[in-house]
């Protein structure tokens, strides 16, 4: 049975993942942060990467079978020119070395495609590939509409439609959640704390086009600091997070009608975040654990990519 495999070392993760025979499996671990920090620099994570990957790979490895006929890794976090980021060289490695090794193809794709295929493929809308969408990637790093289209690779061309100009979602809501006592990253606990408030009253920063800022969402929360309960700035800062993306999909969808939304990106695994978007948009999402930084997309389209080639 062939077997395709995928690395993906962000900012975020350390991780490692299969597909064969239609199955996906994925190992990953989050990065340590220290309490009250938010991240890691470049050459912490790639110190962190190079430890851990082996020890993931040997987990992986140790419960799969197959004979190896490519390999593929994120290289840079987005298929644009200038985009870099020293912690993608660690899965590039290793994946060029086992490669090389095996005397299989090697396939170079970015961590948003990785993200765009995951977020398919967990939807049960794989087939989005082959045709125009409409996709939000929100994370830690990154908060932008696309208008993805198919590539005569077979990688999925993104060309932004929208996003942020400022800070990224996933960074304020990190930074509430440091704020008020959390662990990095912050999302998962500050949705268990928001959902522990009901509604309220979301705030709206400006916005240009498909162009919004998110630095007026951290300056309100910090006023809140002191003056509401925890539960209720959490609740605060995830439902304004939540209509700011929904206004510059609206308008998208608008612009573009008759195309899906595909949301993949850790933010947008939020139950807040996705029961607004499923009710409203009809939205395909992921399950959480093909949300957040995985090497699942990635491995899944080595296997795509194989195929398109007439290999397999």
């Amino acid at each position: 049975m062939s077997l395709f495999v995928g690395f993906d070392t962000s900012n975020y993760t350390t991780s490692i993942a299969a597909v064969s025979g239609g199955e996906v499996i994925g190992r990953k671990r989050l990065l340590d942060v220290k309490p009250g920090e938010l991240g890691l620099r470049q050459s912490d994570a790639v110190f962190a990467h190079t430890k851990r990957l082996p020890e993931l790979a040997e987990a992986l490895f140790s419960c799969i079978s197959g004979e190896l006929s490519a390999v593929a890794a994120s290289t840079r976090p987005r298929a644009v020119e200038g985009s870099y980021m020293p912690c993608f060289l660690v899965g590039e490695g290793q994946g060029r070395t086992l490669a090389a090794a095996a005397g299989v193809p090697f396939y170079a794709v970015s961590h948003q495609q990785g993200h765009i295929a995951a977020a398919a493929w967990s939807a049960g809308s794989f087939g989005l590939l082959e045709r125009e969408f409409l996709a939000y990637h929100v994370s830690g790093g990154t908060t932008e509409l696309l208008h993805v289209v198919p590539g005569e690779d077979g990688l999925p061309v993104c060309r932004r439609a929208g996003g942020t100009a400022d800070l990224a979602a996933g960074q304020v809501i990190d930074r509430c959640g440091v704020a008020l006592g959390l662990g990095f990253p912050a999302g998962p606990e500050l949705e268990r704390l928001a959902l522990e408030s009901g509604p309220v009253k979301p705030f709206l920063p400006r916005a240009s086009g498909g162009d919004f800022s998110l630095s007026g969402i951290e300056n309100k929360f910090k006023e809140l600091i002191g003056t509401k309960p925890p539960e209720y700035i959490a609740r605060f800062v995830i439902e304004s997070v939540s209509a700011v993306l929904e206004r510059a999909a609206a308008r998208a969808l608008e612009e573009r009608p008759g195309l899906e939304l595909l949301c993949a990106g850790g933010v947008m695994s939020n139950s807040i975040i996705r029961a607004r978007f499923e009710e409203r948009f009809g939205a395909h999402f992921a399950e959480p654990s093909f949300s957040s930084d995985n090497a699942c997309g990635v491995a899944l389209l080595a296997e795509r990519l194989f195929v398109r080639e007439g290999r397999g």
